[in-house]
């Protein structure tokens, strides 16, 4: 029984570390930036959940507004701040990304307060028994939403025109603009779904915590960028598969080496395992 507890605890774990690890994958696949900002997006996404909420007292419409506006602030990031800077050495897009999460975690700050906001009635608490387990209504929630935005973000890069396209830039961007491709319009629409996915991580992770607060991304920053490694880099399959492993890995490892490893510790210490003995990653490409 604890073993399927731990199981299902650490799938779920899983599954909002994919959502925010997939959306950081799409923009290194594409334009090789890591996007460490993205976590600021995450934050943002619990932030306009818990508002829209509390004002009309529907949490879809407030995950639905998170999804969109976050989606389109992706959009705005990628055009004011990585555009201008595409031609420039890759540690110029990361210091440039590392300041702008620094600043969004101040602004935060400024305007929400230091110490986040919550739930004024906290949606989806009932506990359901699954398999002798019991599973609070948002975690199983979570892991719905998680399922459908990566089921539906597969389909569509698979069988849709734009998600062919968006294939082919990652793969060639020189040839793909050659047969036709607007690679501008590939790389907006990559930053809108990468984002928009980071803001159902958050706005779940809000839900499940009754609390959004300035520094929310800072631990999913770096758990993010670990498990992009080790699915190997631009790796969507790979990075999802990781996600997976390291929320299972965590849940163990805090029952069986808590005593020995923060629960935080435990990504790395697996990612460390796993790079000394394939450096490029699990899942790397060829």
């Amino acid at each position: 029984m604890l073993f399927v507890n731990l199981c299902m605890q650490g799938l779920l774990q899983g599954g909002i570390y994919a959502l925010i690890a997939i959306g950081l994958t799409l923009v290194y696949g594409l334009l090789r930036i890591l996007h460490v900002a993205h976590a600021g997006l995450y934050t943002l996404g619990g932030y306009i959940a818990v508002i829209v909420t509390n004002t009309t007292g529907s949490f879809s419409l407030g995950l639905m507004t998170s999804m969109l506006a976050v989606g389109l602030v992706g959009m705005v990031i990628y055009r004011l701040i990585y555009q201008p800077i595409l031609d420039k050495p890759p540690f110029v897009a990361l210091i440039a990304s590392i300041g702008l999460f620094i600043a969004l975690e101040e602004i935060y700050r400024i305007i929400f307060g230091p110490y986040g906001i919550t739930f004024a009635a906290v949606p989806l608490q009932g506990a359901v028994n699954f398999a002798g387990t019991y599973l609070r209504e948002c975690e199983i929630a979570a892991v719905l939403l998680a399922t459908l935005l990566i089921a539906a973000l597969t389909l569509f890069t698979k069988h849709s025109r734009i998600g062919i396209a968006w294939r082919a830039t990652v793969t060639d961007p020189e040839m793909s603009q050659s047969f036709g491709v607007d690679v501008v319009k590939v790389r907006y629409l990559n930053f809108f779904i990468g984002s928009a996915m980071a803001a159902g991580a958050g706005s779940m992770v809000a839900l499940m915590n009754n609390l959004v607060e300035p520094t929310m991304g800072s631990v999913p920053s770096y758990k993010a960028l670990a498990i992009i490694v080790l699915g190997g880099l631009g790796n969507v399959r790979g990075t999802l598969i990781a996600a997976l492993v390291i929320g299972i890995a965590e849940t163990f490892g805090t029952i069986y080496l808590g005593d020995y490893l923060d629960r935080d510790s435990i990504a790395f210490a697996f990612l460390i395992l796993v790079l000394m003995v394939k450096p490029t990653g699990l899942f790397a490409k060829g």
